[in-house]
């Protein structure tokens, strides 16, 4: 599957977003907004596994 995620600032403005539902969802996995922030906690994920390398241990 490819990502949707093509550049940085899509990125970028999505943790935003996610910051933003994380604020008004918390932790209630009944909210109206927890699968929203589940599915673009998925696609910051896999943009991060095709873009941020992995820090290893010194």
């Amino acid at each position: 599957m490819e990502n949707i995620l093509k550049q940085q600032s899509e990125y970028q403005r999505l943790t935003e977003v996610l910051d933003d539902l994380i604020d008004v969802v918390g932790e209630d996995e009944e909210h109206p907004l927890a699968s929203l922030m589940e599915v673009i906690g998925v696609l910051i994920e896999k943009y991060e596994d095709e873009h941020v390398p992995e820090l290893t241990e010194i």
